[in-house]
């Protein structure tokens, strides 16, 4: 049978496809219309559809929308309460009618698709699902119990329960307006940050500051014993002034950052705990925006009661378009498996990787061996922009698009950030051959193949690797394997150069961008940023060449 799922009425639209229990394809539809976040985190976007990341979903299948079995979009209009009017008061009544008009405006976009077709999945729920049915079992254990927290669904924040042989129980469900991702949001915009975007500059600029404000926000969100939390409305104001978007950043605005990050991290120890008590299970999944924060995943895991924690890689409301789609396999009796991995998204063959270089007017070649020739030049202390495979679905570059570079000098931190537009507070993060990096990365959870969690440097290593190490001495790792054979030879033969067995992975793109995606998106933004080297599918192009053909 055939499932698609959409993810459309918040934000991050996107679309996945699962098919005879199979998650084949999942993309988010900024990485074609090249919108970051594909559109603005408003009600009155509610109407906007994954249109281009649909239709790509169905191609890739080979299948049209009148070959559907059913399409979930993730949010259902019949639970929403009017009377939650703290939350976009003057907008709510749009974004639900929009919401209810799905059936219609998807058949529009997708043409064949029969309208009753679409299905209305709880916006929790698929998340929950993109969570415990999509994470990989534990030495044969797939029961896990499962946990969503983000801004809001329908009419609740977070979502605490198992799944059991595939079917989910809903042990605790946290009602509107008491929500810790909504507090999160607050302040994102209090210090000057977009709203439902920028909430992980938040968790690095706390890494900055101190937690001095902590014992008044603990009187203010409150987990109340039962899977629970209470939340008063916090005038941020009353811990540090308001800061203007671009002005500079004060001590105050990193100690309420702290402080925030900090509490966060305990009120989810505390949720944590008592799931684990009501369902003895040892295995946990997570997912929402909450579980993007990989500062409290990390003590989720390494101070919580649970041996695994897995964390969805697009743990954003892009990956409830996975989760609805298994969610409906699931329903319909399919067996489902878990993802094969984050690279759902398009891949470039190398005849068209060739196209467009010739389209492009490049001069370029194929090297004998692509890793080494890589290697040589981060050894050598150059940037490579490095377009693999088949996108990443989700925040996080994996090694299909991304920036990468030596980590042995500190000054590439500040390059980087510069290079990408990005602020000076924000860290780079390291990706490390799978066999080392038991000892150079210590508490967070190994392998860590999604950089989802952060991990203490070793305090032998932190002079070695310092362009990766963040203020507080921790790296949001990436592990890499043999199910990625290109590019744990690179890591191999860098680490073969210089004795160090990690590199710099960033994400390829520059600031208010998304990801690159397409071989044009690549050379656009190898064009137009003073990166040295670019690999392209089996090819490089030097930018030494370019400039001698001026």
């Amino acid at each position: 049978m055939r499932f698609l799922g959409i993810n459309a009425v918040f934000h991050d639209p996107a679309a996945a496809l699962v098919v005879d229990g199979q998650t084949v394809a999942a993309a988010e539809e900024e990485r074609f219309s090249r919108r970051k976040h594909g559109k603005q985190p408003v009600p009155f976007s509610a109407w906007e559809l994954p249109e281009q990341a649909a239709r790509w979903c169905l191609e890739a299948a080979g299948i049209t929308p009148a070959d559907l079995d059913g399409v979930a979009y993730s949010y259902d209009p019949a639970l929403v309460r009017p009377e939650l009017d703290r939350l976009d008061p003057a907008w709510e009544d749009l974004r639900t009618l929009y919401a209810r008009r799905a059936p219609q405006f998807l058949a529009t976009a997708l043409p064949g698709l029969d309208p009753d077709r679409v299905v209305f999945v709880p916006h929790h729920v698929a998340h929950a699902a993109s969570a415990g049915l999509a994470a990989p079992p534990v030495q044969g254990r797939r029961d896990r119990a499962v946990f969503v927290a983000d801004g809001r669904g329908e009419d609740a924040a977070h979502l605490a329960g198992a799944y059991r042989d595939g079917e989910l129980e809903v042990l605790a469900r946290q009602s509107l307006p008491h929500s810790l991702g909504l507090i999160y949001e607050d302040l994102t915009d209090h210090l000057g940050f977009q709203r439902s975007s920028d909430e992980y500059k938040v968790m690095a600029l706390a890494s900055s500051g101190t937690p001095r404000f902590l014992g008044e926000l603990r009187e203010l969100i409150r987990p109340t014993g039962d899977g629970l939390v209470h939340t008063e409305p916090i005038d941020f104001s009353a811990f540090a002034k308001r800061r203007a978007k671009d002005a500079d950043l004060a001590a105050e605005h990193a100690d309420l950052a702290a402080s925030m990050q900090h509490r966060l991290e305990e009120v989810l120890l505390d949720l944590v705990t008592w799931l684990h008590e009501r369902t003895g299970l040892r295995d946990l999944a997570m997912a929402g925006g909450v579980a993007l924060n990989c500062v409290a995943n990390t003590r989720v895991f390494a101070d919580g009661p649970f041996d695994d924690v897995w964390v969805q890689p697009a743990a954003g409301d892009a990956g409830t378009a996975l989760g609805g789609a298994l969610h409906l396999a699931r329903a319909a009796g399919e067996p489902v498996a878990p993802m094969p991995g984050a690279d759902l998204g398009r891949g470039w063959s190398e005849a068209d990787c060739a196209a467009a270089l010739d389209r492009a007017g490049l001069r370029y070649e194929r090297p004998a061996d692509l890793a080494d020739t890589v290697a040589a030049a981060l050894a050598r202390n150059e940037l490579v922009a490095w377009f693999q495979g088949r996108s990443e679905y989700g925040p996080r570059a994996l090694g299909r698009r991304s920036l990468l570079a030596n980590p042995m000098h500190a000054a590439n931190l500040d390059r980087l950030n510069d290079v990408k537009g990005r602020e000076s507070f924000r860290p780079i993060a390291p990706m490390v051959r799978a066999e080392r990096a038991a000892e150079i990365f210590r508490r967070g959870p190994l392998p860590s193949p999604y950089m989802l969690f952060v991990h203490d440097v070793a305090d032998d290593w932190r002079d070695r690797v310092p362009a990766v190490v963040h203020t507080d001495g921790t790296a949001r790792v990436q592990t890499v394997d043999s199910s990625d054979p290109l590019l744990e030879r690179m890591l191999h033969r860098f680490e073969e150069r210089t004795g160090v067995p990690v590199v710099v992975n960033t994400s390829l793109n520059t600031a208010g961008r998304p990801m690159v995606d397409s071989p044009r998106d690549v050379l656009e933004c190898f064009g137009s940023s003073p990166i040295d080297l670019l690999a392209i599918g089996p090819f490089v192009v030097r930018r030494a060449h370019i400039t001698e053909g001026r």
